[in-house]
């Protein structure tokens, strides 16, 4: 079961594709699109990742951030940037711990779920129905 809207968003602290902490407390004022993938460089993940990187720039224009998650390590996910082209941070929980704090632990994965949390840090809507060809577009449309 997935974190229920109007919760808190649970903080983390976790490395990046290029090894840099992030923090979901240093988007404080900012609308977050935190979405979970299984695995990098898997044909659903790679059309998930391609649409948000496709539609960055409207993300940007609304002053959103996307952070991409899975198990997977700063290595494969800098592999994975670099031979799509992503222009988005993708977050290494090795671990596990973001995974399960967000109640997406599918084991030795993540679940495909998306939360978008608002600008207090609230989560504002949960995607757990995910179609990865249209994923980004439709978020930018219920966000419109």
């Amino acid at each position: 079961m997935t974190l229920a809207v109007g919760t808190i968003a649970p903080d983390f602290t976790v490395k990046d594709t290029n090894g840099n902490t992030v923090t979901l407390s240093q988007f404080k004022g900012k609308t977050v699109v935190l979405y979970f993938y299984p695995k990098d460089d898997t044909p659903g993940c790679t059309k998930e990742a391609q649409g948000f990187r496709d539609s960055y720039s409207d993300y940007q224009s609304k002053e959103m951030v996307v952070l991409g998650v899975s198990r997977d390590d700063e290595a494969s996910h800098k592999l994975f940037t670099e031979k799509y082209g992503l222009p988005f941070q993708l977050l290494a929980d090795v671990d596990g711990a973001l995974t399960k704090a967000y109640d997406v632990d599918g084991g030795s994965y993540s679940k495909r779920v998306t939360y978008v949390i608002d600008s207090e840090g609230k989560i504002a809507q949960v995607y757990d129905q995910v179609n990865t060809s249209s994923h980004a577009q439709d978020i930018l449309a219920a966000v419109s």
